[in-house]
């Protein structure tokens, strides 16, 4: 089957597809815009339930920012490390982060050391923090229009599944609480009930994801040419072009670029039409998160190896 089904050519083998695309297209049609960036008129595709599913980005596609910096920051909140620490490393990366980039390095850098800031705790502890922290901080950073889109999908009967970087629980954690069917996420290395700080496998990114969901559609039998991918980033290129249906929420300059040159849809749902990205990319937060616990462990045992010296010295 090609990559792109039209409507025509179903409706012609499917005849009572054709209220149902009617009454999908009203849907998409009457989702409420954040942003003021005229839209991309909405495509007509008709998307038999029972065999297509949407697949959403979460970070600065569904969350505002990145989630995992949420989540630590919660978790600063809450004493299990401080918000200098988190402040220190950002300090120290900050030349880096303003060019926006992510290669090899970078990756390889964060699967050793993504998930360190949990090392040590049990699963069912962070998985609780996960709860409360999407209540007081994640929840008020959804993008209402990118939920708005899920939430069209659900309606028309089919799934929707997350797939990020974002660690697996946390992700599984704003699936559920947003009513949505699953979450493929970054998995870490579990001993006994607790996290080892090592990840099982690479992290959910790029490539991975667009592995990842062609996975899911051998286990669910879903056609992946009726499929629909939503994101902010063109990393996320692979994954957008396995399904046949991408819509670029958000996007940076080089995703934007790629949209119209594709003929996908753009949904930009931010407060101005130019938006400049100084944040940390995607990828890169849970390293810096992990990378913050480290420098701070690291300064704390520096602090009190000279302070054992000066004590020594006087006695």
């Amino acid at each position: 089957m090609n990559a792109t089904v039209t409507a025509g050519r179903c409706s012609a083998r499917c005849p009572f597809f054709d209220s149902f695309l009617t009454r999908f297209k009203a849907r998409l049609d009457a989702v409420e815009l954040d942003g003021p960036e005229p839209q991309t008129a909405v495509s007509e595709f008709p998307i038999p339930p029972e065999r297509a599913a949407a697949f959403f980005d979460v970070d600065n596609t569904l969350v505002h920012g990145a989630s995992i910096y949420w989540f630590a920051r919660g978790l600063a909140t809450r004493r299990f490390f401080s918000s200098r620490d988190l402040l220190r490393f950002a300090w120290q990366q900050a030349r880096f982060r303003m060019r926006g980039t992510e290669n090899h390095d970078h990756i390889a850098q964060i699967k050793s050391s993504a998930l360190a800031f949990v090392a040590g705790r049990e699963v069912a502890e962070i998985v609780a923090l996960g709860e409360e922290i999407f209540d007081d901080t994640i929840e008020a950073r959804i993008w209402s229009g990118t939920q708005a889109l899920a939430d069209a999908h659900l309606a028309a009967g089919q799934r929707v599944w997350l797939v990020t970087a974002t660690p697996v629980e946390l992700a599984s954690i704003i699936a559920r609480r947003l009513g949505f069917t699953g979450a493929i996420g970054t998995v870490g290395e579990v001993r006994d009930g607790r996290y080892t700080g090592r990840l099982v496998s690479d992290i959910m990114h790029g490539p991975a994801k667009a592995e990842a969901i062609r996975e899911l559609a051998v286990r669910e039998d879903l056609d992946l040419s009726l499929c629909t991918a939503y994101s902010d980033s063109s990393n996320d290129l692979p994954m957008l072009q396995t399904v046949g249906h991408a819509v670029a929420i958000n996007p940076d300059q080089e995703l934007r670029r790629q949209a119209r040159q594709r003929g996908w849809q753009v949904r930009d749902f931010r407060t101005g039409r130019k938006v400049t990205r100084v944040a940390v990319p995607t990828a890169m937060a849970a390293g810096l998160v992990a990378g913050a616990v480290a420098t701070g462990a690291a300064w704390r045992r520096r602090q009190v190896g000279m302070s054992t010296s000066r004590n020594r010295s006087k006695a």
